[in-house]
């Protein structure tokens, strides 16, 4: 198992196509980092430059000491698992498992020892003798899985390997993968889009946008601290509500409203007062369930979602609305909202307790905590607290 050193890595497709862009980053030995990021922000092609699948345009990939930046992939002593299992149809579950130990001359007996070993490991051991057209869809990627465990590498690469499997199955097998980790605590670098697997799975995540680093850090911390609007937009479910807002002394002011701030929580210089101001939908509640000596909003209600275990509340505010973009869909193309077109009109939402009475068309009375909320430059869209300072550039 062995640590992975991307030192300065930048990958040029040409015609002005910049896929990674001098990316630095070490992933310690044993450790599990999620690279996550929106479509096309480089995610993928810096998984397979660490792969040699993609030869990097400058800088070094050292892994396990080793440089291995002009090593072919199978000089690498990496197992790579795809999006597409690629399981050989008319091979067995046994065959698939131990091709990549046959191809490398492993003796026989060792080689039935291993697969065997591994098959009991995910629970294949009752379906050795069956063909990849016979088996389930979590059955093929555990088989993937067992096809790269059974070579015993240096480090395991991720490519969205779950991305196929329905919502339910994807639940129990990042659960699995966890599970998988912990036993054989092999170095692993997973790619995926989906900020809840990135969020769950890793020890650390790295924010990817336009193929650079924006943060990384542990995924609690990426939620508590983002470095800036992007990762604020990107990180958390529902994204945070993003709008800009004015400080006055020790208040904050946006859409109307004035809220206090906290003594604890004080933005760095702003100029002219301007700022963004971000406030993640649970720090919201209704008013009939919060603590009380918050401030509080009244607010029409737009949009009723109830989820039974909360309920999100969907509401308007007179203020410019930010909008990170490529934080929030694939494509920049399509629209981010129906509900709130205009420049000057927000839609926030507030997740609250399930218990509201609020309905649409009538109002609801919100609390707020100012202890949660956050501040960014309206220029750079960097965070404004001095304690979300764990940017790309500190790894």
């Amino acid at each position: 198992m062995g640590e992975i050193v991307l030192d300065h890595v930048t990958k040029d497709f040409g015609n002005g196509v910049l896929a990674v862009n001098d990316v630095s980053l070490t992933i310690g030995e044993g450790e599990f980092m999620v690279l996550v990021g929106p479509s096309g922000c480089g995610k993928t092609t810096l998984l397979r430059s660490i792969g040699g699948l993609e030869r990097i345009s400058t800088g070094r990939i050292v892994i396990a000491d080793r440089d291995v930046t002009r090593s072919e992939p199978a000089a690498r002593d990496l197992a790579m698992v795809f999006q597409n299992y690629a399981l050989y149809p008319h091979m067995t579950v046994r065959k698939n498992l131990g091709y990549g130990l046959r191809v490398r001359k492993v003796p026989k007996k060792e080689r039935d020892e291993r697969v065997q070993e591994v098959a009991k490991l995910l629970g294949l051991d009752e379906l050795l003798d069956r063909r990849p057209g016979q088996l389930s869809g979590g059955q093929q990627q555990r088989v993937a899985m067992g096809r790269a465990i059974v070579r015993e590498p240096q480090a395991f690469l991720m490519d969205e390997p779950l991305s196929n499997l329905d919502a339910k199955l994807r639940v129990g097998m990042r659960t699995s993968l966890q599970h998988l980790h912990h036993r054989l605590g092999t170095t692993t670098v997973y790619v995926t889009h989906d900020q809840v697997e990135a969020m769950t799975l890793g020890q650390r995540v790295a924010v990817m946008r336009d193929g650079r680093l924006q943060q990384v850090d542990a995924p609690q911390r990426l939620y508590e601290e983002p470095a800036n609007t992007f990762v604020a937009a990107f990180i958390g479910s529902p994204s945070m509500n993003l709008v800009e807002a004015r400080l006055s002394g020790d208040s904050i002011s946006f859409g109307g409203f004035t809220i206090p701030l906290d003594r604890q929580r004080r933005p760095r210089f702003a100029e002219d007062g301007r700022v963004i101001v971000g406030i993640r939908p649970e720090a919201f509640e209704d008013a009939k369930f919060a603590g009380g000596g918050l401030p509080q909003i009244e607010v029409p209600v737009d949009v009723l979602e109830e989820l039974g275990s909360d309920s999100h509340v969907f509401f308007p505010v007179e203020a410019d609305q930010v909008v990170v973009e490529d934080a929030l869909v694939d494509d920049p193309d399509d629209e981010v909202s129906i509900l709130a077109e205009e420049k000057d009109r927000t839609l926030m939402i507030a997740r609250v307790d399930a218990r509201t009475d609020a309905r649409v068309g009538g109002s609801v009375r919100l609390a707020i905590d100012p202890s949660r909320l956050y501040f960014f430059s309206p220029e750079t869209g960097e965070s404004l607290l001095n304690g979300a300072a764990h940017s790309a550039a500190a790894h």
